[in-house]
C-alpha cells in the first residue's frame, strides 16, 4: 500500500478545512472550529495543524478583518502569529523578537476573550521555546518535582487547569527543555526525567504515555554514532513504557483521536523493541498515513533517496509478516 503524507490523517473534516484554507477560503475552518466547540484536545490539535498551513498566507487576516468579533478568528490569528514567531526563531531571523512580541500580544488578547480555553495558554508555553536563556520570569519557575529543571511550569499549570494532560502543552515543554542554551541548557537526562515523570502519572487514555519514547528519539537525533542504539528499545525499563502506551493509550482510544505522529512513534518503539504483533496492530490503525518522524531521525543509513521512509517500509513489512506467520490479520483495517 502506498504511503500518504497528510497532516490531517484520519480527520476528514480537518482535511477539507485545510484544502479550503490553502485555496484562500476560511469559512470551512470557521465551521470546523465552531463544531469542535469545547472538545479541548481536538480543538488544540486542529488549530495547531490549521495554523501551520495558514501561516503561509494572509487567509486568517482576511477572516479576522471580515469578522473582528469572532473568537475563533482571533484564536487562529494568535495561532498563526505563534507559528510565524517559532519559524523566525528556527531560521534565526533578525526580527524574531518582533514576531514574538506580536504573537504574545495576540495570544493574551485571546486568553482574555475566552479565559476557559486552554489553547492560548498552550501558545504561551510554545513561545517559551524562543526564550532559550530563560530571561522571562515565567520561564524559570521551580517545578513541583525536584528532579526537573526550572521552566514554564506556571504556564503548564494554567493549561492543566483547563485541559489536564494536554498533549501539545507537554510536548512544548519538552521542546523548551531541548532548546535551552548556555548555562541553562538541560541535559538529556533531564529530558528523560520529564518524559518518565509524566508517564509515571499514568494518564490512561493519553498519548503523553509516549513522552519517554519521544525523549529517547531525541537522544538518537543528537547521537547518531551508536550502532547498537536500537537495542535500548528492548530493555525492560524502556519496553515497559512502550507497552503501557500501547495498552493504556492506543487500545483505549479511537483511531480518529490518535495523531499520525503519535501512532508512528508508537509503531517504531514497538518494532524496535521486537514487539512485532503489537507493531502490526498500530501500523494497521495508521495506514496508509505516514509521518516523516521518527523515521528520519532513527534510520540506520538505509540506501536510497529517503532512508527514513525506507526504514518505515521495512518496519511495516516485517511487522505484518510476523503477524501473518502467527495467524494474525495483518494490514490496514477496511
Amino acid at each position: 500500500m502506498p504511503l500518504v503524507y497528510h497532516p490531517a490523517g484520519h480527520d476528514d473534516d480537518l482535511r477539507v478545512a485545510l484544502e479550503e484554507l490553502e485555496a484562500g477560503r476560511w469559512r470551512t475552518t470557521g465551521k470546523l472550529l465552531l463544531d469542535t466547540g469545547a472538545h479541548w484536545a481536538l480543538r488544540t490539535s486542529r488549530t495547531q495543524v490549521l495554523a501551520v498551513a495558514a501561516a503561509r498566507s494572509d487567509v486568517v487576516k482576511v477572516w479576522l478583518d471580515e469578522e473582528p468579533g469572532n473568537y475563533n478568528a482571533q484564536l487562529m490569528s494568535a495561532r498563526v502569529a505563534v507559528e510565524r514567531a517559532l519559524r523566525a526563531h528556527r531560521q534565526r531571523h533578525p526580527a524574531t523578537l518582533e514576531f514574538e512580541f506580536r504573537a504574545r500580544r495576540e495570544v493574551l488578547l485571546a486568553a482574555r476573550h475566552a479565559p476557559q480555553d486552554p489553547v492560548p495558554w498552550v501558545c504561551l508555553v510554545a513561545l517559551a521555546q524562543i526564550d532559550t536563556r530563560q530571561l522571562r520570569h515565567e520561564h524559570r519557575l521551580a517545578p513541583a518535582e525536584p528532579m526537573l529543571p526550572s521552566g514554564p511550569w506556571g504556564l503548564l499549570y494554567e493549561v492543566n487547569q483547563r485541559d489536564p494532560y494536554n498533549r501539545e502543552a507537554y510536548h512544548r515543554v519538552l521542546q523548551f527543555l531541548l532548546a535551552l542554551d548556555g548555562p541553562q541548557a538541560a541535559s538529556l537526562a533531564a529530558v528523560f526525567d520529564f518524559g518518565r515523570w509524566v508517564a509515571s502519572q499514568r494518564p490512561v487514555g493519553s498519548p503523553l504515555l509516549l513522552l519517554p519514547a519521544y525523549a529517547q528519539i531525541e537522544q538518537r537525533r543528537r547521537s547518531h554514532a551508536d550502532p547498537l542504539w536500537r537495542r535500548q528499545w528492548a530493555h525492560e525499563s524502556t519496553l515497559d513504557y512502550t507497552l503501557n502506551a500501547f495498552h493504556d493509550w492506543f487500545r483505549k482510544t479511537s483511531r480518529e483521536q490518535c495523531s499520525v505522529a503519535d501512532l508512528h512513534c508508537l509503531a517504531y518503539a514497538l518494532w524496535a523493541g521486537h514487539q512485532y504483533l503489537e507493531a502490526a496492530e498500530v501500523f494497521a490503525a495508521v495506514d496508509p498515513y505516514a509521518a516523516r518522524e521518527p523515521w528520519a531521525s532513527v534510520h540506520e543509513r538505509a540506501a536510497g533517496p529517503d532512508p527514513g521512509e525506507a526504514l518505515l517500509l521495512r518496519a511495516r513489512a516485517e511487522s505484518y509478516s510476523y503477524a501473518r506467520s502467527h495467524g494474525r490479520r495483518a494490514g490496514p483495517h477496511p
